[in-house]
């Protein structure tokens, strides 16, 4: 019976990755004219933060590191690869410290909020090794910015995917 119950669960991961390929590259098509740039809605973030909040730390970095290396390899590049593992590996920690912290008494929504929000830091903090002048996070209040928003929306559309994935698990 663990047999079946280990496989039905790396299957559901797969197809969670799956999801989050698919997301990016929605995301990746949808012009935002309006915003700052670098600065994206996340949606693949709905998933990593599903993953955490369903199975825990160590699956949603599966995901997550999966959806970069794949993405980077067919869609960016090495850069690419930096900028988005920075951000994924923070946002997730972050996240994991929060649920730690605070448990249920934040919501999904800020769970996704501090995501967003350590995303921007990590890809920041990269971007200032790379150009070696740290002045670029006077750009984070702009990111800060779009952060609340676009974690809101993340926030909402994982509450809603976390019911129906717990039903299925």
């Amino acid at each position: 019976m663990k047999k079946s119950m280990d496989v039905r669960k790396l299957v559901f991961l797969a197809l969670m990755v799956a999801q989050s390929l698919v997301l990016y590259v929605i995301e990746s098509l949808m012009p935002l004219p309006f915003v700052a740039p670098g600065a994206k809605l996340g949606l693949s973030n709905i998933v990593s933060l599903t993953a955490l909040l369903t199975f825990g730390l160590r699956d949603a970095f599966v995901i997550m590191f999966l959806r970069v290396m794949i993405s980077s390899l067919f869609w960016g590049g090495m850069s690419i690869f930096l900028y988005s593992i920075a951000g994924g590996v923070l946002s997730i920690i972050a996240m994991w410290i929060v649920i730690k912290i605070f448990g249920n008494k934040i919501g999904t929504t800020g769970i996704s909020i501090t995501g967003a929000v350590a995303h921007n830091i990590g890809q920041l903090s990269i971007a200032a090794m790379v150009i070696e002048n740290i002045k670029i996070f006077y750009y984070l209040p702009v990111l800060m910015g779009i952060a609340v928003p676009t974690g809101i929306f993340v926030g909402v559309c994982t509450g809603f995917m976390k019911k129906y994935v717990k039903k299925l698990i």
